[in-house]
Formats: C-alpha cells, structure tokens, sequence
C-alpha cells in the first residue's frame, strides 16, 4: 500500500510540475503573442472612448463594459474556433489572410491621414459635433469595429504560435483574448473617467490638489489626440510590416532583403546604439511601405465611392467616434467636462 501511495504521490508530483512548465509556455507565449498585436492594440484603445463621446458619465462604463463583452464573445465564440481550423487543417491561408489583414490596417492609417489633411475635414469635424446616435446603436457599431481588430490580433497572435502543439495553440489564444480585452478596455475606462477624476478634485479640493485636477480636466483632449496619433503610426507599422514579411514567407524576398540589408548597415554603423537603430529603420521602413499600400487603397476606394471607406452613416467603423478635437465630451448634454470652465 505505502509502496503505491508513493508512486501515486510520484505521478501527482510530475503531472504538476508538466501542468506548471505548460503554464509558463502558455504564459511565454500569451506575452510573445500580445507584443505582435501592439500596434492593433494601440488602434482598439484608441477608438474606442470616441464611442461614449457625448453621453452622461454615468452611462460611459456600462457602455465600455457592454463593449468590452462583445470583444471577448467576438473573441472567444467567433474567431478563436476559425483561426484554430485553419491553423490546424490549412495553415498556408494564414500568411494571405494575415496580409489581408496588414493591408487592412494600412487603409485604417492612410485613410485618418487623409482625414487629417484632405478636402474632407472640416466636414468631418462639423459631424463630430453633432449629438451622438443612441447608446445600442453605438455599442453595436463598436462591437462591429471591434471584430475587425480582434481578428487581426487573434491571426497576428497565432502566427507567433504556429509551432505549438494544438492544445497550447488554443489556450496561447484564450490566454491573449482575455488579456488583451483588459488591458484595452481597462485602458479605456480609466481614459475615459480622468476628466471626470479631474472635475471632482478641482471642485472639492484646494491648492496643489485642485490645480492637479485641472490639468486632467484639460490634458485628456491632449492624451486622446496623441493616443490617437500613435494608434495612426502603429497601424502603418505593423501593416507595413506583415505586408514585408508575408511578401517574404510567399517568395518575394526582394524588398525584405533591401530592407534588412540597411538595418544591418545601420545596426553596424551605431555600435552600442545600433540595435536602435536598426530597429527604427525596419520601423521607418514598414511605416513607408504601409503609406503606400494603404494610400494606394484609399485612392482606389476614393474613385470607386467617391469618398473615403467607411460609411457616412458611421456606426461601423472607426468614424463612427473619431473626432477632430480629441475630446470625448464634444457634443451632448450635461456631460461632465461641460463643467470644466467652471473647474478652471
């Protein structure tokens, strides 16, 4: 009996210790999956605290949560299933879609560039300040929005993770799901309630308190704007970038060698320096080639429709909350940085 109590206990011993080593590779590889993703990432919390622009502060979590629900269902119940089938069965599709997909985002960051600058704008900042769509219909564009980029950092993710037996691969990807999810939404609900932490510290505090709480009230515009700057710049970077690689794994090694051939001259030019150097010029490089894919589609939707590819309705897709002014509380009633004047 104490013989296989031992041998019981022996068994339990190894079984934990392979549940312990295989929770660290899920672990390894959730973080490995999630850094890939960053420039989607950056994208999705950038968008979304347009969505509860205009509405009561005490509708903005709820929303985000509601939000935030529909990622993990798209997720979890949609995507993850599709993306381990292909994995599994026909894993030569996952370069094309994942191309797809980078030239997606090539066309996302082209086209706020060609917001930011074309004949279009001034339309497209008179808009923003009109009174925003009713909450369900908000909550359902986003939630559309939101299957795009989740698919994009599902594919991108699971591209990191090929290699993993089949099990890992599925639990790699509910591991950067569920993470991915509450870092952005997390994100986004502290963005989106600053002003509000801001208001309330202005009004019932003094000193150096209160002037803290000023400057929250007026630098959020500030930290959207350049959130959302940095979402453009990422989306070309990691488009460009999936783009020069996919043309790489399908064949087209042309390009892929030019630019690693300057990365590595860059890299032995700056000695200690040169692994950021060599990395700016692989970024600086797939941010350009991003311009031009994502230029080249936006032109081509501009002469097919005669404007740019998201709908003028906006509920699904990102001008559905994307403004000018970088403030969440532009339009609507009794919002809480209608009172900032006040708190200045």
């Amino acid at each position: 009996m104490s013989a296989g109590l031992a041998a019981l206990l022996d068994d339990i011993s190894v079984l934990a210790r392979a549940a312990a080593a295989s929770v660290d590779d899920v672990a390894a590889g959730a973080g490995r999956a999630s850094v890939k993703a960053a420039g989607v990432i950056v994208d999705d919390a950038a968008v979304t605290p347009r969505y509860v622009q205009g509405f009561q502060p005490d509708r903005e979590l709820p929303m985000i949560r509601r939000i935030a629900l529909g990622s993990i269902r798209n997720k979890i119940l949609f995507i993850l299933p599709v993306v381990l089938l292909l994995s599994e069965f026909v894993d030569w599709l996952l370069t094309p879609i994942l191309m797809i997909g980078g030239a997606y985002l090539c066309f996302e960051g082209a086209e706020k560039l060609w917001e930011a600058v074309g004949p279009h704008r001034h339309a497209q900042a008179e808009a923003a300040e009109q009174e925003p769509a009713d909450e369900d219909t908000l909550v359902s564009g986003a939630i559309r929005t939101d299957f795009i980029l989740s698919a994009e950092i599902m594919v991108i993710s699971l591209n990191e993770v090929t290699n993993e037996p089949f099990v890992a691969r599925a639990l790699i990807l509910v591991a950067v799901a569920f993470l991915i999810t509450a870092v952005v939404y997390g994100s986004v609900a502290l963005i989106v309630k600053m002003d509000d932490v801001g208001l309330r510290l202005a009004r019932t505090s003094q000193g150096a308190v209160a002037a803290l709480g000023r400057g929250l009230v007026r630098g959020m515009p500030i930290v959207l704007k350049v959130l959302s700057t940095v979402g453009i710049a990422a989306m070309l970077w990691v488009g460009g970038h999936i783009l020069l690689v996919g043309l790489k794994d399908l064949g087209w090694t042309w390009l892929y060698d030019q630019v690693h051939h300057v990365e590595e001259d860059v890299h032995d030019a700056l000695g200690a320096l040169g692994g950021v150097g060599g990395w700016l010029t692989n970024t600086t490089a797939s941010a350009i080639l991003g311009v031009i894919v994502g230029g080249i589609i936006v032109v081509v939707l501009h002469r097919v429709h005669g404007h740019g590819g998201h709908g003028e309705g906006g509920d699904g897709g990102h001008g559905a909350g994307h403004g000018d002014d970088g403030s969440r509380h532009g339009a609507g009633p009794a919002t809480s940085s209608g009172a900032s004047p006040a708190a200045s």
